[in-house]
């Protein structure tokens, strides 16, 4: 019998709010490899006849007090230009790298894109077609058949970029508002009108975009149960097809993460119960829940990535801060959450050549072992569950063998449906509210050690 149990830090009564894992192994798991391995050499046994392609945009007109993304405020100095010249030549080396020795099951082809960032709306509308071109004419992609999510804030969604983006074939646009009360949203460090946001929202209907998404938060300093309703039907007037819901995060290094709470327990307490009424009003209204934060209004269109795909394999991320995967090895460039170390590692993607593009600097090589947690994360944060089957066709054995401490607890702390099936492992709705709780219970001891050790830049 395979194990791969570890020991828990979950409890008796765990907290509901460790992480957010919306990747594993975690950037801060990762370190510079020392061979610096060819991208000829990674991707040359892989399959490529339906790779994801993220192009990272690291710009944002404000940086908001939650956010620990790799994102600088403004560009001085034409460095939006500069940027792109890189993104440029990493897409085209990164192409030559693919085609390379020929394709394993098939020629090359994105099935998905997106924009990501930061904000890439922070681009011009000019810009925003240099962004498309990069896409297509350096690494193939038929934007206009695939599906094309670009994410968005309320300042930067403006018609000239919106018609872009429509035009260049995008199908969904995320678009962060977090909250539709003024003063929660000053609380949050995102200081916005509502009178704005609505403007936006009502330009990107104007734009015909099949899949509009709005991002909520809840948790924020004063937030109550009635202001947290009003800012839900805020965004339902609109009939959003996803509606996101993220409970707050005070992280190191972010405007937030320096203000102490009074009592994180009762900080726990208000997000969960927040997250209870969120979701049941959603429900209530309509929409299906797919997993934690992600609900969804049923016959709607799948035009963009689900919650937790960036775990896929086959992943190809440009930019600086974009990750890309292979089935055994996960890399990407260095990480840091602070502004001038986040500055310094712009300044140098922005000067690195096309030669240096063509080999993986910073990663973490993914075993069977962490193979079969990601399959088991992907799938269990997922409200559908994991069909048990399709995990022992792919590994050989049952997640019962593979994890049999992690799942007893879970089913002790009643996070899993007992009524689900024999072939499938789902999450209880309890189970769901703690998905930040049991996917870090996950993590393997070796990707736990790494991440304690890592010193956050």
């Amino acid at each position: 019998m395979t194990t791969e149990s570890t020991h828990l830090s979950v409890v008796n009564a765990p907290r509901p709010y460790e992480s957010y894992v919306y990747a594993y192994p975690h950037k801060t798991a990762y370190r510079p490899l020392p061979d610096r391995p060819a991208l000829s050499e990674l991707w040359a046994g892989e399959r490529k006849d339906a790779l994801s392609l993220y192009l990272h945009i690291p710009f944002c007109e404000v940086r908001c007090g939650f956010c620990n993304l790799f994102t600088r405020i403004g560009a001085p100095d034409e460095l939006t230009t500069r940027y792109l010249d890189a993104l440029d030549r990493q897409a085209t080396a990164v192409a030559d790298a693919l085609h390379a020795n020929g394709a394993a099951g098939g020629g090359v082809r994105f099935a998905a894109g997106a924009f990501g960032g930061g904000t890439p709306t922070f681009l011009t509308a000019g810009e925003l077609e240099r962004l498309c071109d990069i896409a297509e004419k350096r690494m193939g992609a038929d934007l206009r058949s695939v599906p094309l999510s670009v994410e968005t804030s309320p300042s930067t969604a403006t018609a000239d970029r919106l018609s872009v983006l429509a035009g260049r074939g995008a199908t969904r646009l995320s678009i962060g508002v977090q909250s539709f009360v003024e003063e929660e949203a000053r609380a949050a460090v995102r200081p916005q009108h509502r009178s704005d946001v609505e403007a936006a929202l009502g330009r990107i209907r104007d734009a015909g975009v099949p899949v509009l998404n709005i991002d909520l938060i809840y948790g924020i300093d004063g937030q109550t149960p009635e202001s947290w309703r009003y800012s839900l039907d805020a965004a339902l007037a609109w009939r959003p097809e996803e509606l996101y819901l993220y409970p707050l995060y005070a992280r190191p290094l972010t405007p937030l993460g320096r203000r102490a709470h009074a009592s994180e327990t009762e900080w726990d307490a208000q997000r969960l119960d927040l997250y209870r009424r969120g979701r049941d009003h959603l429900l209530a209204r309509g929409y299906e829940q797919v997993s934690m934060r992600m609900f969804r209004l049923p016959g709607a269109p799948h035009e963009g990535a689900d919650d937790y795909a960036c775990q896929t394999d086959g992943m190809i991320g440009l930019g600086c801060g974009a990750r890309s995967y292979t089935a055994d090895l996960h890399y990407s460039f260095d990480y840091a959450v602070g502004m001038r170390e986040i500055r310094t590692l712009i300044d140098a993607y922005t000067t690195t050549t096309t030669e240096d593009f063509a080999r993986a600097e910073v990663g973490r090589a993914v075993d069977i072992g962490e193979a079969r947690r990601r399959h088991l994360l992907q799938s269990l944060l997922q409200a559908e569950g994991m069909a048990r089957e399709a995990y022992r066709a792919r590994f050989g054995t049952r997640p019962e063998e593979d994890f049999p401490a992690e799942l007893t607890r879970f089913a002790d702390l009643g996070w899993l449906d007992t009524g689900a099936g024999p072939d499938l492992l789902r999450l209880s709705p309890e189970g769901l509210a703690h998905s930040d709780a049991l996917g870090p219970a996950l993590f393997s001891p070796a990707v736990r050690a790494a991440m304690a050790s890592y010193e956050l830049k």
